[in-house]
């Protein structure tokens, strides 16, 4: 009895941990998908000023607003699928009874998180081949910028494993 008793205690603590960690890596997204909000923000507000009042925008804006966008949406997505607000198919979910339904998230989390397994080599391999160019306007190495596709699918997929622990663990 005892033995159980305390597999359950260390299984409680390792549940604790990771609902830790999600805690954690969701408000790092969420300061890190603020901050390129921001940065879009910021220079989206110098092309229409540059465009509205000068006549011409600065040519570096139009290159940030791409990067940022990248990282706003690298950065968000995880979070999306974290809080339920990515795009599902809630209405055949919420058609069939609570097990179904259950195993249906599961499923779709397990496949998401295999398929952002599987494209991380490549991903890797993009930012690597970015080390080599740089941007036109700004200057940087594009490495940073091909970089949000590891972020992406990085955070997409921890954040799909750390969302079917919390619905195997009935936490969801």
């Amino acid at each position: 009895m005892s033995g159980d008793a305390s597999g359950r205690e260390s299984q409680g603590a390792l549940i604790h941990a990771l609902e830790s960690m999600h805690v954690w890596l969701e408000r790092a997204f969420r300061i890190a998908t603020g901050s390129a909000f921001a940065v879009l923000i910021i220079a989206v507000t110098v092309q229409v000023a540059g465009r509205s009042f000068v006549g011409a925008s600065p040519v570096w804006t139009e290159e940030l607003t791409r990067f940022a966008l990248l990282y706003l949406a690298a950065c968000g997505t995880g979070l999306a699928l974290g809080s339920g607000d990515l795009v599902d198919v809630d209405i055949v979910r919420s058609a069939v009874p609570t097990p179904v339904a259950r195993a249906m998230r599961l499923l779709g989390l397990a496949a998401t998180a295999a398929l952002c397994a599987t494209l991380l080599p490549a991903a890797w391999l993009y930012t690597h081949i970015g080390a080599r160019q740089t941007s036109p306007a700004l200057g940087w190495r594009m490495d940073w910028l091909h970089a949000s596709m590891l972020v992406l699918l990085a955070s997409l997929g921890l954040f799909a494993l750390l969302s079917m622990i919390r619905v195997l663990s009935g936490r969801e």
